[in-house]
């Protein structure tokens, strides 16, 4: 199934974290807190201002991004999980 995010929204899959291990301590996955870190899989055509002028995007699929830790919708589609947020929620796009 495919989808795409209408006006300034994105879809986000969010990037697991790297697991360090330190000692012999086992969190469980319902006490980790959920990675603030994604790539765009989907973007939408842009916003459009009041006075009818659209606004593209800055993002772009494939881009790896920072996000607040409640942005966003949580979405499921083919089960995986997806976040649905707007660009404003986007703290950063990371580099390198």
């Amino acid at each position: 199934m495919k989808i795409k995010p209408l006006q300034d929204r994105v879809l986000v899959k969010r990037v697991e974290a790297v697991e360090e291990v330190r000692g012999s301590i086992v969190i469980p996955d319902t006490a980790k807190e959920k990675p603030q870190e994604g790539e765009i899989i989907a973007v939408g055509d842009g916003k459009v201002l009041d006075n009818g002028t659209k606004v593209e995007l800055t993002v772009k699929v494939g881009d790896r991004v920072l996000f607040g830790k409640y942005s966003g919708s949580d979405v499921t589609l083919d089960d995986e999980e997806y976040l649905i947020m707007r660009e404003d929620d986007i703290l950063g796009v990371l580099e390198g």
